[in-house]
């Protein structure tokens, strides 16, 4: 099911277009990997059936086949969830580091297709976020889960530096291609693969710059290995005691590290009894996969943690956003009141009023429009007597960092003296003022 609901990369963009109009979302972005399609959408009236009918008819499924095998998140679950992703917490391979970049391809493809509103962009820089403390404030990464990465690790353990030594990889299959990427990341150089046929192992050595020799010609050119993985299918162990030995003469008895990673085994028992040999098995290092993976699941557990503090941070920042238009309403309705008393002020300069006489009258008149809601909400909280509200009022009006004198506490505001405002300016109640009443009607207690 994975891979008929998966998209294509080259499908992304259209299918982003098209879920963006036929969902009428306001943002849209697809996660499409070999472990999961998953589909973000951000707007206020997404149904889900809908989107499970347009996923339907976009990969020519039934609705059936999808509601046996979706799963769905929403508001601060579906924001958690991301995060989740983000940091590997919700992969096969606990603490991968891969789908953190395919999640950023995501985040890029939706953002150039115009897809990408400020909600999603929130969220995705947030998930972003959380995953860049967890990679570095825990150990969820430092150890390596993969059999192939775990066998270079331990190669990175027995010599202090790869890149100067010259690895053979027997088999061309999966594994080994794995093994040898895991190589050319540690800087190694020269890389032999040796195969049955020349074709596959040819593939892969376009892919990692190496040689190619066949099964028959290892013993040839074992003595100059330093490094040697093995795993194909063979019934018969393809490297023996006698011809280890030989290489390990013509080497002057320098070290050689081996792993068989094949079930059954490539290479003979008998090759590890030798001096200068270091040979492992895929089991000895389901030991070391095994510890490392309760070395992240430990790690996990404070990962988790992480994210419900970055968790946190998204929704303050989202419900400071939510109000951002109480920042815009106050500054527009400032804006009137300017307009207004300098239209006043104008008129008056063309009446032939002096200059100073309508600059005076314009600042007193800008300066009482300006403090008459604030005085009036000011008098309505000092003769509430509660003292807490008193606090965060001086706090807004910036009153608390005003000279002890000049801002005695409750006293002050008890005296506040509004007999010079107009009387049509002071209003009775408080909440009468349209700004007040546009707020007040969603959270009384913000107020």
């Amino acid at each position: 099911m994975r891979e008929k609901v998966a998209f294509a990369p080259e499908q992304i963009a259209s299918a982003l277009t098209a879920a963006s109009f036929e969902l009428g979302a306001e943002g849209v972005a697809i996660l499409s990997t070999c472990n999961r399609t998953e589909i973000y959408l951000d707007g206020s009236e997404i149904a889900l059936p809908k989107v499970l009918s347009w996923l339907a008819d976009w990969h020519k499924l039934s609705l059936d086949q999808l509601s046996d095998c979706m799963y769905q998140q929403e508001d601060e679950d579906a924001a958690l969830h991301l995060m989740r992703v983000a940091s590997g917490l919700d992969s096969m391979v606990l603490g991968e580091p891969q789908i953190l970049g395919q999640l950023k391809s995501a985040y890029a493809v939706a953002e150039q297709a115009g897809t990408l509103n400020s909600g999603l962009h929130q969220a995705f820089q947030h998930s972003f976020s959380s995953a860049k403390r967890v990679r570095s404030e825990t150990a969820i990464g430092q150890n390596p889960v993969s059999v192939a990465y775990a066998a270079v690790s331990l190669a990175r353990q027995i010599f202090a530096d790869l890149k100067d030594k010259t690895a053979l990889l027997i088999g061309a299959g999966e594994t080994i291609g794995l093994v040898g990427r895991h190589l050319k990341e540690q800087g190694v150089e020269r890389i032999v693969i040796a195969n049955r046929t020349l074709a596959r192992a040819e593939e892969l050595a376009e892919s990692l710059g190496a040689e190619t020799i066949l099964l028959s010609e290892i013993p040839s050119v074992l003595h100059e290995v330093d490094i040697l993985f093995s795993s194909t299918a063979s019934q018969l162990p393809l490297l023996g005691k006698g011809a280890v030995e030989s290489a390990l003469r013509r080497r002057k008895r320098r070290m050689m590290f081996m792993v068989d990673l094949a079930v059954p085994r490539d290479i003979e028992v008998e090759v590890g009894t030798l001096e200068d040999i270091y040979l492992y098995t895929v089991d000895d290092l389901h030991e070391v996969i095994e510890e490392n993976r309760r070395s992240r699941a430990q790690a996990a557990e404070e990962a988790e943690t992480l994210i419900q503090e970055c968790l946190q941070r998204w929704k303050q920042e989202r419900s400071a956003s939510g109000y951002s238009d109480l920042i815009r309403l106050y500054r527009e309705s400032a804006e009137v009141v300017r307009a207004n008393e300098l239209q006043k002020a104008l008129a008056m300069l063309e009446a032939g009023q002096s200059a100073e006489e309508v600059v005076q009258r314009f600042s007193n008149n800008l300066t009482n429009k300006m403090l008459h809601h604030s005085t009036a909400q000011l008098k309505w909280v000092t003769q509430s007597g509660d003292l807490e509200l008193i606090k965060l009022a001086r706090k807004i009006l910036g009153l608390d960092k005003m000279d002890a004198e000049n801002a005695s506490g409750e006293e002050k505001y008890s005296d506040l003296n509004t007999q010079n405002l107009p009387k049509d300016d002071l209003l009775e109640n408080p909440l009468d003022s349209p700004l007040d009443k546009q707020f007040v009607d969603k959270d009384e207690s913000s107020l």
